[in-house]
């Protein structure tokens, strides 16, 4: 990556300094390397991190707007949530995130906030050494992890299974087996 650098702070750290915003748009491609994906692989409780690249585009939006917009692919390892074996993953997913120059008013503590789920996200304050490309594609690929991941054929020990409820003791049988009533 060409232009000013600015202190990497994160793991996966790709910053494109504000200095390179005044363009018309600041295309990236980006790959971790080695130390970075074990990096990346500890700070989301991965088995490994084999794979993390992104491609993004910052453009600027009416002069105090930056839009950043790309895709992103992973292939990483996760533990079984039943056997601990790894769990290979391929993910990919699209990166948008809005910014904006900070006026250095914070919203008081008083003031209504209206969240509409349909909307876009709002624009978050740009940061003064940059955008952080790295970032935003660790954050997004912590959120499409596979909370639980299973690997093909794990099953529960039957001694961890919960005991299993006729249908036609009705809905509060597994409630009385809990209370001890029989």
């Amino acid at each position: 990556m060409s232009g000013s650098a600015a202190e990497a702070t994160n793991e996966f750290s790709r910053i494109v300094a504000p200095d390179r915003l005044g363009g018309p748009a600041v295309s990236e491609s980006i790959e971790a390397t080695a130390d970075e994906r074990d990096a990346v692989a500890r700070r989301l409780g991965l088995l490994s991190v084999e794979r993390l690249t992104a491609q993004a585009t910052v453009k600027s939006v009416g002069g105090r707007l930056f839009r950043v917009q790309g895709h992103w692919e992973a292939e990483v390892q996760q533990g079984c949530v039943v056997t601990l074996e790894p769990v290979p993953q391929s993910l990919a997913g699209d990166l948008e995130a809005a910014f904006e120059p900070g006026d250095g008013r914070a919203a008081a503590p008083d003031d209504d906030v209206l969240i509409d789920p349909e909307a876009a996200d709002p624009a978050e304050v740009l940061p003064e050494e940059g955008i952080d490309l790295g970032e935003l594609v660790v954050q997004e690929l912590s959120v499409a992890l596979d909370p639980y991941p299973r690997a093909p054929g794990a099953e529960i020990p039957v001694q961890y299974r919960p005991p299993e409820v006729e249908e036609k003791e009705g809905p509060f049988a597994a409630l009385k087996v809990l209370k001890g009533d029989k």
